[in-house]
């Protein structure tokens, strides 16, 4: 077993050395970033790479690269400096008179349907509490939570959440949006499958959404095909409103867009239509005040 690595020999000048090294792809750029001479910048990394026992950076004519075990190192280095920057932040609260802070993290979903009048309630009662929110895809908002980057997190149900408390939060229902010229603008109700013979626009990879579509194809039997994708429902809805193709969103997210575009609403008969979104805390960890209180607040909201 590797002898782990000692603290007192990693300090965050030499981490910050390391990323902008990585980043620049060359040590005299990354000495210059970190206002370091060169001779004590190469000092540093090979230090670094001794304390580690392993080699981080590939040295060649053509520049710095990292190593597999250099790409290991920097993505903790970043979540170090994250997490710095979150204790500077919060620490920085209290002494200005704020005596709370809170990370939460939740889905395009939860963001636009649900919880900022949530949220508007919960700061009007606790007006010395500070928020950050942050727009995430659901897998990401589950290792955020994991990995102690947030802590609470709301996200579409189906997403898997080993090492969490979840609990029921909201349901929303998912509909297909179409333009007013699209064969489907006819019907009022359909399944999925009618859908699949046309295309579809769709949100990034990686989406909860777009997981649960393509899985109920793939169920289907039928090839789901995706003409455009991109990474909000606003963008989908002006997509789908140049007939670009047919979309499923929540209905609760688009009413503005599916009114300002004209836009035609055809609700499914699938089951899985109505999806639920799921509110989620770290197994065994302790809240804080502040965080317990928002839980509180949400679970006080949900349906």
């Amino acid at each position: 077993m590797a002898s782990p690595i000692n603290p007192a020999r990693v300090d965050f000048v030499t981490l910050r050395l390391f990323c902008a090294v990585a980043q620049s792809g060359s040590i005299t750029k990354g000495a210059e970033a970190c206002h370091l001479a060169l001779s004590a910048a190469s000092r540093r990394l090979s230090d670094f790479e001794a304390a580690t026992g392993s080699k981080l950076l590939e040295r060649s004519s053509q520049g710095i690269a990292l190593t597999p075990a250099g790409h290991v190192a920097m993505q903790h280095a970043m979540r170090l400096f994250q997490g710095f920057e979150q204790f500077s932040n919060e620490l920085g609260d209290y002494s200005s008179g704020v005596r709370g802070h809170v990370r939460l993290w939740a889905n395009m979903s939860a963001l636009t349907e649900f919880l900022p009048a949530t949220l508007a309630a919960f700061l009007g009662r606790h007006p010395d509490i500070r928020v950050e929110v942050e727009e995430q895809l659901s897998g990401d908002i589950v290792r955020a939570l994991v990995d102690g980057l947030a802590d609470v997190g709301v996200f579409a149900e189906n997403t898997p959440a080993y090492g969490l408390d979840v609990a029921p939060f909201q349901t929303d229902e998912l509909v297909v949006l179409c333009a007013r010229q699209h064969p489907l603008a006819r019907t009022r109700r359909t399944d999925f499958k009618t859908c699949l013979a046309h295309e579809f626009v769709g949100l990034n990879r990686s989406s909860s959404l777009l997981e649960l579509t393509s899985r109920a194809a793939e169920q289907a039997g039928i090839p789901m095909r995706l003409r455009v994708q991109v990474r909000s429902f606003d963008a989908m809805c002006h997509m789908i409103a140049a007939n670009l193709g047919i979309g499923v969103v929540p209905l609760a997210a688009c009413k503005a867009q599916v009114s300002a575009l004209g836009l035609k609403v055809v609700r499914l008969r699938d089951a899985w239509a109505v999806r639920r979104l799921l509110m989620a805390t770290k197994t065994g960890e302790t809240l804080s005040p502040a965080a317990q209180l928002l839980v509180g607040q949400l679970m006080a909201s949900s349906t």
